[in-house]
C-alpha cells in the first residue's frame, strides 16, 4: 500500500535520515513486536525523533533498537494523510483500527420508508445497501439477498438517508423545524391504527394526520410522506415552489388573508434553508469531488465521493499536455477515469462518510469540494478554477455557510 520501503540500521542512521523527505507522509515501522503506524507533517523530523539516539532521562517513545524496516508514502495534504492512514490501519489492525482512528460516524436524517407508516429520525448508522438505481440490484443468482458467507440480508434498503450534518443537534434541529411544515407523525412506535386511540399532542394541534386512530386514509398519509421525501431530496426547493404557487393563487383569488398566511410560512422557511450546508443531501445521490494539494509538483490531488465511498487519490497535472485540449475536457476525463465503486460493507461506508464529514466541517479546511447536480453534470469551469486556487494555496472563493446549531467538539488528530 505504501510506495517506499527502506531498511533501517542504527549504524547507518545519518544516511537514512538524510534520504527521508522533510514533508508530510504516512509511515509504517516494522521490527520487533507489532508494527507502528502513524502520519506526520514532517517525516524526517518525526522519524529522527523516533529512531534517533535516545536522550538521557527522556520519556519520549524511542524505537531505535526495535525497528528493522520503514515504509512510507509522501502526501500533499492532511486529508490525504488521514485517508491513507485509515486504509493502512484498517489493513494492518483489522480488529482495533476503529478505536485507533477515533472516528465519529456522521449524523444523518433517516426516512423510515420500510415502515408501514413512515417517519423520520436522526441516526449515525447506515443499514444494508442504500445505493439507488442499478448499483443496488440483486444478482439473478441470489434473489433472496442473503450473503452466503455470513447469512446477512444484502437486499437494498428502501430507507433513505440525508446528511452529513455537523452534529446530532444540528440534524435534530433541522429535522424538527422542517417537519413543522408537514403533517407526518413524530412518534417512534410501530402503529396499529385503532379508532379508540386518543392520539397525541401533535394530532390535537393539527400537526399530524393521525394515522394512529385512522384520522386519515393510508393513501393520504403516504401522499404526505411523498411531499416530505421530495422536500429532503430537493433541499427544500419543492416546498418553496409549492408555497409560492399557493400564495400567488390566493392573491389572484383576492384571498389576501390566506396569501399573507402562506407568505408568513415562506418567510419562516427561508432561514431554515439558508442554514443548510451545501453538502447535506440524499446520501445515495451524493457525488462530490474533493480537491487537495499534491505532493507532486505542478499537480493537484483529486478524490471522488460517490456511492457512499471514496475513490482515489488521482494526481491531476495542471501543466498542459501535448494535445490542445481544454482544462475542462481534461477534468471531465479525469472524473470519468475513477474506478467503479466497490460494494463495501455498511461499516466501511459509514467510515468513509465520517472522514468526509470530519474534513468538511473543520474550521480551517484545506482544499475545495464540488458537487454533481441531480443529472450527474459537473461544474467543470468552477472545478478548474478550484484546482488553480488549491495549487496556489488560496482560500476558496465562496466559503460554505454552516448550520447555526452547535457542532460537536473536535477530535484530536495524530
Amino acid at each position: 500500500m505504501l510506495l517506499h520501503r527502506a531498511p533501517f540500521s542504527p549504524d547507518h542512521d545519518d544516511a537514512f535520515f538524510a534520504a527521508l523527505p522533510a514533508a508530510p507522509a504516512v509511515f509504517l515501522l516494522r521490527g520487533d513486536g507489532e508494527p507502528y503506524v502513524s502520519k506526520s507533517a514532517n517525516l524526517r523530523r518525526r522519524l529522527t525523533r523516533l529512531l534517533g539516539p535516545p536522550r538521557e532521562q527522556s520519556k519520549r517513545l524511542n524505537l531505535r533498537d526495535r525497528v528493522r524496516e520503514v515504509e512510507f508514502t509522501a502526501t500533499g495534504s492532511d486529508f490525504e494523510s488521514q485517508f491513507l492512514l485509515y486504509q493502512l490501519l484498517r489493513q494492518t489492525f483489522p480488529q482495533t483500527y476503529s478505536a485507533r482512528l477515533r472516528l465519529r460516524f456522521a449524523p444523518l436524517i433517516k426516512l423510515h420508508l420500510e415502515n408501514e407508516y413512515p417517519r423520520a429520525s436522526v441516526t449515525r448508522r447506515l443499514t444494508r445497501t442504500t445505493w439507488g438505481s442499478s448499483e443496488a440490484r440483486l444478482p439473478a443468482e441470489n434473489p433472496s439477498g442473503l450473503r452466503p458467507e455470513d447469512g446477512r440480508d444484502a437486499r437494498p434498503s428502501k430507507n433513505l438517508y440525508y446528511g452529513p450534518f455537523p452534529s446530532r443537534a444540528a440534524a435534530e434541529k433541522f429535522s424538527s423545524d422542517a417537519l413543522d411544515f408537514f403533517k407526518m407523525r413524530r412518534c417512534v412506535d410501530d402503529l396499529h391504527p385503532d379508532p379508540a386511540f386518543p392520539g397525541c399532542v401533535y394530532s390535537e394541534m393539527k400537526m399530524c394526520l393521525a394515522p394512529c386512530f385512522k384520522g386519515c386514509t393510508d393513501a393520504d398519509y403516504h401522499a404526505e410522506i411523498a411531499r416530505v421525501q421530495t422536500f429532503f431530496d430537493t433541499g427544500g426547493e419543492s416546498l418553496t415552489r409549492e408555497l409560492a404557487q399557493h400564495r400567488d393563487h390566493a392573491s389572484a383569488e383576492q384571498a389576501f388573508e390566506d396569501a399573507a398566511a402562506v407568505h408568513a410560512k415562506i418567510e419562516k422557511l427561508k432561514p431554515l434553508l439558508s442554514q443548510l450546508p451545501e453538502i447535506v443531501r440524499r446520501i445515495d445521490q451524493l457525488d462530490a469531488m474533493v480537491i487537495q494539494p499534491s505532493a507532486e509538483p505542478d499537480s493537484a490531488t483529486l478524490f471522488r465521493f460517490s456511492s457512499e465511498c471514496f475513490r482515489g487519490p488521482l494526481t491531476f497535472s495542471i501543466q498542459p499536455g501535448p494535445s490542445s485540449r481544454s482544462m475542462e475536457s481534461r477534468v471531465e476525463e479525469a472524473i470519468a477515469s475513477f474506478p467503479n465503486p466497490e460494494n463495501k460493507s455498511s461499516i466501511e461506508r459509514m467510515e468513509h462518510l465520517a472522514l468526509l464529514k470530519r474534513w468538511y466541517y473543520r474550521s480551517t479546511r484545506i482544499g475545495e469540494i464540488f458537487f454533481a447536480n441531480d443529472k450527474g453534470e459537473w461544474p467543470l469551469r468552477r472545478i478548474v478554477r478550484g484546482i488553480g486556487r488549491v495549487h496556489r494555496g488560496e482560500k476558496p472563493q465562496d466559503p460554505t455557510n454552516f448550520s447555526a446549531t452547535q457542532s460537536e467538539p473536535p477530535v484530536s488528530q495524530d
